[in-house]
């Protein structure tokens, strides 16, 4: 994690500044812009600080987030692993309520559970019940380090045999501030960690890798460095920080220092308390700074124009003809016709077009695949790992397509917003839902497959009915001879017939085992296409609904300031006494400078580039008013 270059704002400051403008918009009575302030004071106000910890089984998530919490909180086991994303926050008392999804009953169902029964909810151990599908579980415990807004995601692995939980762990990173990648000292890093790191970084900005369970392997060091290089090769500019949860614990109880540094969770809790909070902040920080400027150049705006007016009553013609033009481009931005609606629906179409075409794409090079390895092999005998490997291909092609779907509803936004930036900046919606859990459903396995396995009276009543015919055929052809029907002619040739036969016996089991196994295969994927298509149509709606409330929220604001203005200028123009102008200007001038003094506050919360961008899409008031 890098320092960020500016300076870190304190909180108190930007609800100050916030405060200040929602102020200046009250005396004008533009209720919409206060809104606009108020929501971005509670995004302020929620010191929330989200870290996802991440990885594949069994590689101590679950045991890092208690050693980072100093308290034995999520289950740890040896051989089951969490199932239930848990969410670990601050709360004045220890206490969890788990979150559920229940068969007929809309939206998420929650009840408290006790805190030390969380085994019985989170792992996959915990007890199933019909029609009720946990989706997480929060946990609140009074933590010093919980206290300053940082809460940790544990989440389910996204390896296995059983289940394929790498979408829906990628669904919670892009609400993440930061992650915590984790892969033990016992190997280096595999292809299928290098390739989700790629997808994290993707939706996350601060992604940190933790070599975990250095306590456990003597030769960590020489795994860490070879991490290094694979991340590396990989084109991959991230931190690797070994880490040991149980050394921490030992420590703690033992009150060893020397031990806890060691175990390198102190790095870890310096760097979340450290950077990642003073980054947080200086993100809010600018998008304070934007939201502030933004609502300064619309209240500027009426105020210019009436001061044009007032000091050159003949320059009103011009002014109000300026800010009419203006006004008629804002009222086409307003209407279903506009085009940046236009681009809104037939880039929505060509999203859920493309994004269906390359989820079945993905999945039916996954299913290509295990066809391929059903027909080299007995599908009968290794079809427990079959099912592991096609659950995690369609695991990993799953979460591609949903990287790739949340980087093409970016691409959209930033589309969308070129109608409106006549000049300067144009501040995009957030697409970081929070409800995201649960977004892309657990693939379930394959179905059972009929074992080819053949008992010895099986096999015994198999070979005689196929030899029958042999010793039937050539004992009439010996008999012709004088010699019996059974003889050892006809029996030597009904073993041979039997053994051809009980061969093309087998190869036609083991044909039909295969076509078995890949109607098997084919299901699996009809279902993947068909849960998945389900959630990512929804996600699509909610991030179309998102886009088109922004925006035409925007072009709302641009009509009513571009109106005032007009109203403003004919009032200036309407004013017949040079002391009457006098005083008016004296009162709008005493205004400018408020705003003006709240621009100037804003513009010290952005970098040096963006200091100078107008966060108006309609442009300058001043260049509207000249």
């Amino acid at each position: 994690m890098t320092a960020t270059p500016l300076s870190v704002p304190e909180r108190a400051d930007l609800l100050r500044l916030l405060a200040d403008a929602a102020a200046a918009a009250s005396t004008t009575d533009r209720d919409d812009l206060v809104d606009s302030l108020k929501q971005l004071s509670q995004r302020v106000e929620d010191p929330t600080i989200r870290v996802v910890v991440v990885g594949q089984f069994k590689q101590g998530k679950s045991a890092l987030v208690n050693a980072m919490v100093d308290q034995s909180v999520c289950p740890i086991d040896d051989v089951i692993g969490t199932a239930v994303p848990t969410v670990v926050q601050y709360g004045e008392t220890p206490s969890a309520v788990m979150w559920s999804e229940v068969d007929g009953v809309e939206g998420l169902q929650s009840r408290s559970i006790p805190i030390d029964s969380l085994r019985q909810h989170v792992t996959e151990a915990a007890e199933s019940q019909d029609g009720v599908r946990p989706v997480r579980v929060d946990v609140y415990l009074p933590n010093q380090l919980l206290a300053q807004g940082i809460s940790f995601i544990d989440t389910p692995g996204v390896g296995g045999v059983t289940k394929a939980h790498v979408a829906s762990t990628l669904s919670m990173i892009p609400v993440a501030d930061a992650v915590f990648m984790l892969s033990d000292a016992s190997q280096e890093y595999t292809q299928p960690e290098l390739a989700f790191l790629k997808q994290a970084m993707t939706l996350c900005p601060t992604v940190s890798c933790v070599l975990s369970k250095t306590d456990l392997h003597v030769q960590w060091r020489t795994i860490a460095e070879a991490n290094r290089e694979h991340l590396a090769a990989a084109g991959l500019d991230l931190p690797l920080m070994p880490a040991s949860a149980a050394s921490h614990l030992r420590a703690v109880a033992t009150n060893d220092a020397a031990l806890d540094r060691e175990s390198g969770i102190p790095q870890l809790k310096a760097d979340l308390t450290g950077d990642l909070l003073d980054r947080v902040l200086t993100e809010t920080g600018q998008a304070v700074g934007r939201q502030v400027i933004s609502v300064v150049d619309h209240l500027r705006l009426p105020i210019d124009s009436e001061l044009a007016t007032l000091r050159d009553p003949g320059r009103s013609g011009a002014v109000v003809k300026s800010l009419k033009e203006s006004q008629a481009a804002a009222q086409a931005l307003s209407q279903k016709s506009a085009k940046w609606q236009q681009t809104l629906s037939d880039g929505s179409n060509d999203w859920i077009s493309d994004m269906e075409y390359d989820l079945r794409d993905r999945l039916r090079r996954v299913g290509r695949e295990c066809e391929m390895l059903i027909d080299d092999c007995d599908p009968s005998e290794v079809w427990e790992e079959i099912g592991a490997w096609l659950a995690d291909s369609i695991a990993q092609a799953v979460a591609d397509n949903f990287v790739w779907s949340h980087q093409r509803a970016e691409w959209l936004a930033a589309r969308v917003a070129d109608h409106f930036s006549v000049e300067g900046a144009v501040e995009l919606p957030s697409l970081r839902f929070s409800d995201t859990e649960g977004v892309l459903n657990p693939i379930a396995g394959l179905e059972a497959l009929p074992s080819g396995h053949m008992s010895l009276p099986q096999k015994v009543i198999l070979g005689m009915r196929n030899s029958y015919g042999g010793i039937l055929m050539f004992g009439l052809l010996t008999s012709l001879s004088g010699m019996p029907l059974v003889n050892p002619f006809s029996i030597g040739a009904g073993m041979l017939v039997g053994g051809f036969s009980y061969r093309q016996d087998a190869a036609a089991r083991l044909e039909r085992r295969r076509s078995m196994a890949k109607v098997a295969v084919r299901r699996l994927i009809d279902e993947a296409m068909f849960q998945v298509g389900k959630e990512q149509r929804d996600r699509f709606r909610e991030v179309k609904k998102t886009l088109r409330d922004h925006f035409a929220d925007m072009a709302e604001h641009m009509k009513r300031s571009l109106q005032e203005a007009i109203d403003s200028a004919k009032a200036g123009a309407k004013s017949k006494t040079e002391g009457g102008r006098t005083d008016r200007i004296s009162t709008l001038q005493a205004r400018e400078a408020t705003l003006a003094e709240l621009a100037e506050r804003a513009r010290r919360l952005l970098p040096p580039g963006a200091a100078n961008e107008s966060a108006v899409p309609a442009g300058d008031s001043e260049a509207v008013v000249a």
